[in-house]
C-alpha cells in the first residue's frame, strides 16, 4: 500500500508554467491550453458593438412612446374643413392603406379613437387609402403634403444588423472551429503547424502496470524503458546508451494501448501522447511542421516519452502509393526520421509507437538507431488470460459456481479485449437477468454471442428451409467427428446469428501456434461436409456453403502456394512474389513464376479440395443414420451442446428422440 501511494506524484515544478510568463510558441502541452495567451479584441468589440447597437434598437422600439394622438377618419374630415391643417404626413403601407400624421394651427379639441376627448396640436389618423386626387385637394388647401413609404421595423432591424451578423457568424461558425482544433486547445487560426501532443499526468491516466497482464515480457521491457530515463547515469557509466525508440507490435485488441497508459500513469517522466492520423491535414506541409513542433517540445520537457499510436498512418513505406514524392505522408515520415535520428544521447527522449500493420512500415523506420527495440505482442496464452480475466473481474462479483480457469480455457485466442468484451457481455446478461453476480451460464452464453454472433430468432424461416441448414450444419458436425485431426466441436445450432442461417462453432481444447498438413486437411473436410450433406440428401446445391467454399479453397492455397504442402511442387514459396512500388504495392504484384506453373498451382488447389469432398461424401454416406439423428434433433432443438452431440453418436441416432 505504500508503495502505491509512493507512486502518486505531483508534475515537476519544470514543467508547470511560472505565473505570469506566457508558454512558449509550442504551448507547454505541445499544442496544448493557451489559456494565458493575449485574447482576440476584435471578435471581444465586435460583440460589444452588437449588444450596444441592439439595445439602442429595443430602447427605440419599446420604451421610447410616440405622444401623438390618434383620432378618428370623421374627425380628421371636420378638422380638414375648418383649414386646421398646416402640413400633412402620409406613410403609405405596402396594402395600400396609410398613416396621416396632421400638424395643426392651434390647439383643438378632437375626439380620439377610444371616444375621449382632448386638446391637441398634432393628431394620427388611418385611411383605407391614399389617392392622387386627395393629394390635390390637400395642396388646393394650402397644405404641405410629405408622402413617405411606411417601414417596417424587422426590415430595419435586418438592415441594420445583417452585415454584422453574417460577419459573426463566418468568424464563430468557420474560423473559430478551425481554430479550436484539438477541443478548443489553440486559440490561433493559423497554428496549423502546433504539435497535437498532449502531456497525460496522473489525473489523466489511472491505469498502471498493475493493471496489466498477459504480456509480462513487455512490461519488463518497457518498465526498463522507464528506468532508463529515470536513471541514466547507470548505463551510461558502463557505456550504454539509452534506445531512441520502442516499437510495440501485435494483433489488435491485445493490449498495446493499454501498455502506453501504463506507462503514463507509471512514468515520474513527462510522457506525450498523439495519433498518427494527427499529423496530416488537408494543407500541404502541416504534418512535417507538426512533427518538428513536437520533438522541439519533447526536447524542452526532456527526459520524457513520446508515445505516437498507430504509427503506420505515417509510418508506410515510402512509394506505396500513386502520389509520388510528394505525398503528404511520405513528407511527414521522412521529418520523423529526419527527427528521430537527430536525437543525440543527450537528450533524453524515448519514442515509443504502436501498430499492428508492422508489415506496411518503412523499413528506414525500423531499423536500429531509430526504432532499437521492436516488442511483440501477442493473444495471450492460457496463463495469460487467467491473470486477465482477474483483473476485469476484479470489481464484478461473480457467482459461486464461476472458475475463472475453466472460462480461460474455453477461450483460445481470446485477445485481452475480447476477455474484456466477455466480462462486460456476462455483466450486461446478468444484469437483464435481474442477478446480483455473475453466473457459469451467463459467461456461456456470452461467450457464444461473441463466438457465433447474436441471435436473430425473430427471422421468419420456412420449415423446408430449416431442414436443408438443420442437414447442413449436420453434415460439418459429423465430418468434424469422423476425421482426423478435427478441431472438437463447441456448439450447433440453425437458429440465425450475425449473417449465417445456421452455425458449428469449434473450439480448440489448446491454444496453438502452428498447423501441420492433418489438421488443415480436416479443416477444408469439415468445411465441405455442409455441402456434402446438401448434395446427398436433397441431390441439389444451394447458395449456403459460400463462405465455406471460399475458405477451403482459400486454406488450400496457401497450402501449396505459401506453406510447400504439395508433393508434386514441393517445399517452394509460390506467394505475392514482388510487389510493384509504382502501381501501389497494396494493390499490385509482378508473378515471379511461369503460366505453367501457376496452371499446377491450380491443378493441386483442385486436387486437395475435391479429395477433402470426397471423404465428407464418404463419411456421410457411411453415417447416414447418424446424419438423419442429428438433424432431426437440430430441427427439434435447434441447438445442442457438445455433450448433447456425443449422445447421439454414441447412442448410434437412437437417442435423438429421447433429448
Amino acid at each position: 500500500m505504500a508503495e502505491k501511494e509512493g507512486r502518486k506524484r505531483q508534475t515537476p515544478d519544470k514543467f508547470k508554467p511560472v505565473k505570469g510568463q506566457e508558454p512558449d510558441s509550442g504551448g507547454w502541452f505541445g499544442g496544448g491550453d493557451n489559456s494565458e495567451a493575449p485574447k482576440e479584441r476584435f471578435p471581444r468589440i465586435l460583440i460589444y458593438v452588437m449588444i450596444f447597437l441592439a439595445f439602442i434598437f429595443v430602447f427605440q422600439r419599446f420604451f421610447v412612446q410616440d405622444n401623438t394622438k390618434e383620432i378618428t377618419y370623421n374627425e380628421y374630415r371636420k378638422v380638414l374643413a375648418q383649414d386646421q391643417i398646416v402640413s400633412l404626413t402620409v406613410e403609405t403601407a405596402g396594402d395600400r392603406s396609410a398613416l396621416l400624421k396632421g400638424v395643426l394651427k392651434t390647439l383643438l379639441s378632437v375626439q380620439l379613437v377610444d371616444g375621449s376627448t382632448v386638446m391637441v396640436d398634432k393628431f394620427v389618423t388611418r385611411i383605407p387609402a391614399f389617392t392622387v386626387e386627395q393629394a390635390d385637394i390637400l395642396a388646393e388647401k394650402g397644405i404641405e403634403v410629405k408622402v413617405i413609404e411606411s417601414s417596417n421595423d424587422f426590415n430595419n432591424f435586418l438592415i441594420l444588423f445583417a452585415p454584422w451578423l453574417i460577419f459573426a457568424a463566418i468568424y464563430f461558425f468557420i474560423f473559430r472551429r478551425m481554430s479550436m482544433q484539438n477541443g478548443g486547445m489553440q486559440r490561433n487560426i493559423f497554428a496549423f503547424g502546433k504539435s497535437r501532443a498532449k502531456l497525460m499526468s496522473d489525473f489523466d491516466v489511472k491505469v498502471t502496470f498493475e493493471d496489466v497482464a498477459g504480456v509480462d515480457e513487455a512490461v519488463e521491457e518497457l518498465k526498463e524503458t522507464v528506468d532508463f530515463l529515470m536513471h541514466p547515469e547507470r548505463y551510461e557509466q558502463i557505456g550504454g546508451k539509452i534506445p531512441k525508440g520502442v516499437l510495440l507490435l501485435g494483433p489488435p485488441g491485445t493490449g498495446k494501448t493499454l501498455l502506453a497508459k501504463a506507462i503514463a500513469g507509471e512514468a515520474k517522466v513527462p510522457f506525450f501522447s498523439i495519433s498518427g492520423a494527427d499529423f496530416v491535414e488537408m494543407f500541404v506541409g502541416v504534418g512535417a511542421a507538426r512533427v518538428r513542433d513536437l520533438f522541439e517540445t519533447a526536447k524542452k520537457n526532456a527526459p520524457c516519452i513520446v508515445f505516437v499510436d498507430e504509427i503506420d498512418a505515417v509510418g508506410r513505406s515510402r512509394g506505396a502509393g500513386l502520389g509520388g514524392g510528394h505525398d503528404e505522408r511520405e513528407q511527414t515520415l521522412n521529418q520523423l526520421l529526419v527527427e528521430m535520428d537527430g536525437f543525440t544521447t543527450k537528450d533524453n527522449v524515448i519514442l515509443i509507437a504502436a501498430t499492428n500493420r508492422p508489415d506496411v512500415l518503412d523499413t528506414a523506420l525500423l531499423r536500429p538507431g531509430r526504432f532499437d527495440r521492436q516488442i511483440t505482442i501477442d493473444k495471450p496464452d492460457i496463463r495469460g488470460r487467467i491473470a486477465i480475466l482477474k483483473i476485469h473481474a476484479r470489481k464484478t462479483p461473480l457467482a459461486p459456481d464461476v472458475d475463472l480457469e475453466k472460462v480461460a480455457q474455453s477461450t483460445p485466442g481470446f485477445s485481452g479485449a475480447d476477455l474484456a468484451n466477455l466480462i462486460n457481455e456476462s455483466a450486461l446478461l446478468a444484469s437483464r437477468g435481474g442477478r446480483k453476480d455473475i453466473s457459469r451460464a451467463n459467461f456461456e452464453e456470452a461467450r457464444d454471442k461473441i463466438l457465433m454472433g447474436p441471435e436473430r430468432r425473430s427471422m421468419y424461416i420456412s420449415d423446408e428451409q430449416k431442414k436443408i441448414t438443420a442437414y447442413h450444419e449436420s453434415g460439418h458436425v459429423l465430418v468434424a467427428k469422423f476425421t482426423e485431426g478435427s478441431d472438437p466441436i463447441h456448439k450447433v445450432t440453425i437458429i440465425p446469428r450475425g449473417r449465417s442461417l445456421g452455425l458449428t462453432a469449434y473450439l480448440p481444447e489448446e491454444d496453438r501456434y502452428t498447423q501441420d498438413r492433418e489438421n488443415l486437411i480436416a479443416m477444408i473436410t469439415y468445411a465441405l461436409g455442409g455441402r456434402a450433406a446438401e448434395k446427398l440428401v436433397f441431390n441439389k446445391t444451394s447458395t449456403g456453403a459460400e463462405n465455406d467454399i471460399q475458405r477451403a479453397t482459400e486454406i488450400a492455397r496457401k497450402m501449396v502456394r505459401n506453406w510447400g504442402m504439395s508433393e508434386k511442387l514441393g517445399p517452394i514459396n509460390y506467394g505475392d512474389g514482388h510487389k510493384e512500388v509504382f502501381l501501389g504495392k497494396d494493390y499490385s504484384h509482378v508473378r515471379e513464376y511461369s503460366e505453367e506453373t501457376a496452371l499446377q498451382i491450380d491443378v493441386e488447389v483442385r486436387n486437395i479440395v475435391m479429395e477433402c469432398m470426397e471423404n465428407a461424401k464418404r463419411i456421410l454416406m457411411e453415417k447416414k443414420n447418424l446424419l438423419d439423428a442429428l438433424a432431426e434433433a437440430l430441427i427439434e432443438k435447434e441447438i445442442l451442446s457438445s455433450k448433447e452431440i456425443d449422445a447421439i453418436i454414441e447412442a448410434g441416432g437412437g437417442a435423438a428422440t429421447a433429448l
